[in-house]
């Protein structure tokens, strides 16, 4: 169908008219779209009140762009571009379409889905609980909304330890049904071989070094990693090596920024931070710290999370707010947030029910 065709095409559009709601259908070339007006008037009268488009809880039709041009899309060549000219790279991660969009209208440059989901998103008590087709199904809702970020999505445990063969396939699950742009991967040198097979087949990786919340147990906790002279140099000598099998950058948890800025200079690769200082080329955050979320939660707040926002109080304030005014009658009120009838169609329903009872 062309645009000649598209033209002369109806769209719903409804009237409120004096207790009624009348659908009036208005030509429209690029779509059906049905919207309502915000003033009461007779449906005689033959001047038409501006129509404004009707605004639910579903899918935004459009995302904010603070351009005249959009975005165009984050690739490894833009991040590796800005991490030469010491541009500071933005990360957060998302866990679904909401949490993405945030990050594709603030112009993030990097997204990561990650399995830190399984706690802050899903309830679960450690990373390790979240599966693999969990991790699908949220990065999918994740590419929904990230389009032009560079998205990458964590491999949980148990999808790539097993054997080689197990890991290229689950990666490439991953590829191709949630749409991401790379994976991250826990681990060491073990990793090696499948860092080495994934990057031969064209996917990027970036392996998360440092604090491994996956191996948390076995690292007698959430706990700082490479304070010593032998652990500095066998977190360094594990990077290198990653790096020369294929590695596209490294995630840096949880480690001395020392030691992070060197790996970064010294290995001339992208590095995403978190907990690792300034000298990394990227910054990431969980997108529940950033919004101040979880604020009033248990437990106690690394060092490095910073919120930037109390969206949690805000939430709860709003939550609380609907309950009192459904609970005292304030909501729905009446002729403001409800839908009328004409007076005759009214009395007759009332007869019709009435007579069918006689």
């Amino acid at each position: 169908m062309d645009e000649g065709e598209l033209e002369g095409m109806p769209t719903a559009e409804l009237e409120t008219g004096d207790g009624e709601d009348v659908i009036t259908y208005k030509s429209n070339r690029s779509s059906q779209r049905r919207e309502y007006s915000t003033s009461a008037r007779p449906r005689h009268n033959t001047i038409m009140t501006p129509f404004q488009r009707r605004h639910m809880s579903a899918r935004p039709e459009s995302l904010p762009n603070n351009s005249s041009n959009p975005r165009q899309k984050v690739t490894l060549n833009t991040l590796r571009s800005l991490a030469a000219s010491k541009t500071p790279i933005t990360c957060l991660t998302a866990y679904d379409f909401p949490t993405a969009l945030l990050s594709e209208s603030a112009g993030i440059d990097m997204v990561l889905v990650g399995d830190s989901l399984s706690q802050v998103a899903l309830g679960q008590s450690s990373t390790t609980q979240i599966t693999l087709d969990e991790m699908i199904h949220h990065a999918k809702a994740v590419t929904r909304g990230a389009k032009t970020p560079f998205v990458f999505a964590d491999m949980p445990f148990g999808s790539f330890e097993q054997s080689l063969e197990v890991g290229v396939g689950n990666v490439i699950r991953m590829i191709k049904e949630s749409g991401v742009d790379g994976v991250k991967i826990e681990g060491g040198r073990e990793i090696v071989p499948l860092v080495r097979r994934l990057s031969a087949i064209g996917i990027p990786v970036i392996p998360h070094i440092g604090l491994q919340p996956q191996r948390a147990t076995s690292l007698s906790g959430y706990l700082v990693q490479g304070k010593s002279t032998a652990a500095a140099i066998e977190l360094f000598d594990t990077a290198k090596e990653l790096h020369e099998a294929g590695a596209t950058g490294f995630l840096l948890e949880a480690i001395p920024h020392k030691l992070a800025t060197y790996i970064s200079n010294e290995l001339q690769t992208i590095t995403i931070g978190i907990g690792a200082g300034s000298g990394t080329h990227a910054q990431v955050l969980v997108i529940t710290d950033v919004l101040g979320l979880y604020e009033n939660g248990e437990g106690v707040k690394p060092r490095f999370v910073r919120s930037f926002g109390r969206v949690g109080e805000e939430m709860r304030k709003a939550v609380e707010g609907y309950k009192e005014e459904v609970t005292s009658g304030g909501f729905p009120e009446t002729g403001k947030e409800t839908y009328g009838m004409k007076k005759e169609e009214w009395e007759g329903f009332l007869q019709a029910r009435d007579g069918s009872h006689d």
